[in-house]
């Protein structure tokens, strides 16, 4: 609900502050004292669009700040969508114009886009004129009125899940099928690639292997010679270190009878002859292995040849890098190979969704069908009493050809005021103030079913009086008890059912002319009943007459 409203310099208004209650308030002032003015200012205020005309002569900025209680309407996903802070109980929204042209939108606080404003705005005042009731022609206004009065809300819930569903598997079949095409290209060429790598019997370490191998059959008999002198140098037959340390460990040996020390030379003398031995034993053995193989050295290169093409080829600098891309290359394919499965398997869930989304859309028909008769006959019971005797009301449902995320029923709300006329679409066919009347049955129909906006009715009454504003009051004043509701009327039966009652009203002095609203006492309420029956002479009558109206 609207618990205050805020206007500085705004067109004729110097600086209002305003609160306001729950139920049904009215608001009456002469033709031309601003009450189009207040309403303007509280439309920018949830979200229109203003122009620099909207800003009070000889003003630099315009403030417009409106506070809402927002509990009963299950906002709380929005703000957190929209990361803003969340107040149930003081939801502020303000509006800044400058006489530049900028303009500024905050809720609590924050700054958001006119964008967000709106969307919020929507959600909590319903501004109902009959300039404003094309709504009424909105087939999806229509479909909303049918669901709320049906109580679908949870069969539109598991509707939608399973029609998102539905929409993200035909995306993804949609995407599969594309980068199976695409892939399909490519196979050719993946399977080429992986061909040669495979044919090269990749393994690891093989590379440095074969450099290693490369090396030594190039230089084969230069490794040879120095292995052959190593050998003469450790075992020839004269001059060779084991012969040497071979004849010094036998002099060391004679030696420790006449000198222990020499004991401990005996020993590392021993130590070095077993090691020098064995040394000598081994490179006479690495000698006789070592051989040039002219063969085996064109083998190696060609082998590394293939490796260093592979790698160029690939722009990679080792054999573990080719074996990854061999691995990729396999797992490609068998995508490739997998794409027909995956396709099938993914068209089957698509259909199984199918099948279920028309069901539940059946089901929402359904109920849908059901409810609309109760509406049609509920709707002409409450409308013939505003004036319209001769009303006819239908729902008429056409079944679309694929689900859409409403369901599978196009609607259209046929509308007759006369007689002898054919049943038309309501938008077509009815007057301004048959709309507006006809909305305020449906307002007054819904409001019993789910938290409706704040509703203000401009001037809605327009074109009629007597019994027939007396019985559009009571819809008001009835509604009153469900929501919180405004109307700007100049009907006196229509006036005094409000619960509260404001008064537009004017001031002029030498320098300007300013708009005012303040909230009547009794006495004051009295009299303006009263001027609403008379005129702007009060007599005994209408004093008496505005009472009885007001039932005091």
């Amino acid at each position: 609900m609207l618990k205050s409203l805020f206007i500085r310099n705004f067109v004729l208004i110097d600086s209002l502050d305003i609160k306001f209650n729950q139920g049904f308030s009215v608001i009456t002032g002469e033709t031309g004292a601003g009450k189009s003015i207040i309403l303007g200012a509280l439309s920018l205020v949830l979200g229109q669009r203003a122009d620099g005309k909207s800003i009070k002569n000889g003003s630099e900025k315009c403030v417009i700040e409106a506070v809402f209680d927002v509990s009963k309407y299950k906002l709380e996903e929005f703000f957190m969508i929209k990361d803003l802070e969340y107040d149930a109980e003081v939801c502020i929204l303000r509006r800044e114009l400058y006489a530049s042209g900028k303009s500024r939108a905050f809720i609590n606080d924050s700054p958001v886009s006119l964008t967000i404003l709106k969307e919020l705005g929507a959600r909590l005042i319903d501004i109902h004129s009959q300039h404003q009731n094309l709504l009424l022609g909105d087939t999806r206004f229509q479909l909303k009125v049918i669901d709320v009065m049906a109580e679908n809300e949870i069969l539109l819930i598991l509707y939608r899940k399973e029609y998102n569903r539905y929409q993200f598997l035909k995306k993804e079949l949609t995407e599969l099928t594309e980068k199976a095409r695409q892939t399909k290209q490519e196979e050719d060429y993946v399977r080429f690639q992986l061909e040669q790598l495979v044919e090269a019997n990749l393994s690891i370490g093989e590379q440095e292997d074969l450099e290693q191998e490369l090396e030594t059959l190039s230089h084969a008999e230069e490794i040879k010679g120095s292995l052959y002198k190593v050998t003469q140098l450790l075992n020839g037959e004269e001059q060779g270190a084991v012969q040497l340390i071979k004849e010094a460990l036998s002099t060391a040996d004679n030696l420790e009878r006449y000198y222990p020390k020499a004991k401990e030379i005996s020993e590392r003398l021993r130590s070095a002859y077993i090691d020098l031995n064995d040394l000598a034993s081994e490179a006479e053995l690495w000698k006789e292995d070592i051989e040039f193989n002219p063969e085996r050295l064109d083998w190696v290169n060609e082998r590394l040849n293939t490796l260093y093409t592979l790698e160029q080829k690939h722009r990679v600098s080792t054999i573990e890098e080719l074996i990854t891309l061999q691995n990729q290359y396999e797992e490609q394919l068998k995508e490739i190979d997998s794409f027909d499965e995956q396709i099938e398997n993914l068209k089957e869930q698509v259909e199984i969704s199918y099948q279920e989304l028309l069901q539940q859309a059946t089901v929402l028909s359904e109920q849908r069908k059901i409810a609309s008769k109760a509406i049609a006959s509920q709707l002409v019971e409450r409308i013939i009493p505003l004036g319209m005797p001769n009303t006819r009301f239908s729902i008429d449902f056409v079944s679309k050809s694929e689900p859409g995320i409403d369901g599978m029923d196009e609607i259209q709300f046929m509308f007759s005021a006369n007689k002898s006329a054919e049943l038309q679409p309501v938008a077509q066919t009815a007057s301004g103030g048959e709309i507006s009347r006809l909305m305020l049955c449906i307002k007054a129909m819904i409001a019993g079913f789910t938290a409706l906006p704040t509703i203000i009715f401009d001037e809605v009454d327009t074109g009629v009086s007597g019994d027939i504003a007396d019985k559009m009051g009571d819809i008001m004043q009835d509604l009153g008890t469900k929501m919180q509701v405004f109307t700007i009327t100049h009907l006196p039966q229509i006036a005094a059912k409000g619960k509260e009652h404001y008064f537009v009203y004017k001031e002029d002095t030498d320098e300007q002319t300013t708009t005012h609203i303040k909230l009547l006492n009794k006495d004051e309420r009295i009299k303006e009943i009263a001027r609403m029956l008379s005129g702007s002479t009060l007599t005994e009558a209408s004093i008496a007459n505005a009472k009885d109206l007001l039932k005091i």
